[in-house]
């Protein structure tokens, strides 16, 4: 499987520094910033493939001229060995992240399935598992909406995930998470199976060409009740507006300003408008060669038991791991790249769209 061609990298690279040297390239900040984005991370993928090539060849080098009875030097090649195999491990993941929008940073929306508290709660557990990831891989996190449960748990949330490849890191999370436990809210203490859905949406920023209408909006203002104390209450600073062509809805109440918040939704709306009009592309070409893929409410994507036994297994890859808690205290790495290098097999050969 080919995941490095690099005279098409440095191709890119070259177009990209000949269009961050035009002049007027940083009037438009948004665009700017995605053009830079892209170029730091192309370099630095060329540079650590280029080191790692000079580790191997310092290695190589250094092993012609050892002899059997230089332990010493035996054990220092070894220690560099084992450090350049896991090096070239990460640059393999690093790999993986060739989508178009792979490296930009993303929104992270999480809704409970029917079930009451139950979803709820797992909804909250799934909020608190991604923050766990993000803590774990430096990934900022930023909360745009949380709106509490009834009894316990959540009923909707949405964060943004801001860092180098959140949405290559994340988009494979996007479906339905099925939770089988014994509920703590049941006093005849049965097990439970309950669903959360998860979607997950790139910031297109300057690549989106989603132009919107004024017109097509209905902006709803009202009063946080979210966190944020008294400051947040004493006025109607939150935000809804709904697309009125499409039924998007999108929501910030975050921000003790109004307008930061009616900002914030609007590049919510272009993001999501960006993300269907893509789905859309997606599931005509699907159309054209007769492939289907279920979607549907309860076609998870994953399993969380907790009772009778313990196991995460992702149904797509077969992926699974013993230790559940570690999970969900952010150990999602394994099932991330798991789907990853399932879909770069998919996706070997296929000309790009």
């Amino acid at each position: 499987m080919t995941l490095f061609d690099l005279p098409k990298i440095e191709k890119e690279i070259a177009e990209l520094e000949a269009k961050q040297s035009e002049e007027g390239f940083w009037n438009d900040q948004n665009m700017a910033k995605t053009v830079s984005s892209r170029l730091a991370a192309l370099t630095h993928k060329v540079e650590r493939y280029k080191h790692a090539v000079s580790t191997y060849e310092d290695i190589k080098g250094m092993l012609s001229e050892t002899s059997e009875s230089d332990k010493d030097m035996l054990e220092l090649l070894s220690s560099i060995e084992d450090d350049l195999g896991k090096d070239c491990e990460d640059l393999r993941h690093q790999l993986l992240f060739s989508g178009e929008y792979d490296a930009l940073n993303c929104t992270l929306e999480i809704h409970p399935g029917a079930g009451g508290t139950e979803a709820q709660d797992w909804a909250q557990m799934l909020l608190r598992m991604y923050g766990r990831w993000a803590e774990r891989n430096d990934y900022k996190i930023q909360t745009i909406d949380i709106q509490d449960g009834d009894e316990a748990g959540i009923k909707t949330a949405t964060i943004k995930v801001i860092g180098n490849d959140a949405y290559g890191m994340l988009k494979g999370e996007k479906g339905v998470h099925r939770l089988v436990r014994i509920s703590p809210f049941d006093a005849n203490a049965r097990r439970h199976t309950s669903f959360a859905s998860v979607n997950v949406i790139p910031e297109f920023g300057a690549v989106s060409d989603i132009v919107i209408d004024p017109k097509d909006l209905r902006v709803d203002t009202f009063r946080s009740g979210g966190a944020g104390g008294q400051n947040v209450n004493k006025v109607s600073s939150a935000v809804r507006i709904t697309h009125i062509p499409t039924g998007i809805v999108v929501q910030c109440e975050i921000e003790r300003s109004q307008l930061m918040n009616k900002a914030t939704c609007m590049s919510m709306l272009t993001d999501k408008l960006m993300q269907r009009k893509l789905e859309e592309r997606d599931a005509k070409l699907k159309s054209i060669v007769g492939e289907q893929k279920n979607i549907e409410w309860g076609s998870q994507i994953r399993s969380y038991v907790f009772q009778p036994y313990t196991m995460v297994k992702d149904h797509r890859t077969n992926f699974e791991m013993g230790d559940i808690q570690g999970v969900m205290d952010g150990n999602l790495n394994p099932f991330i790249f798991a789907y990853l290098e399932e879909e770069a097999k998919k996706n070997e050969g296929k000309p790009k769209k």
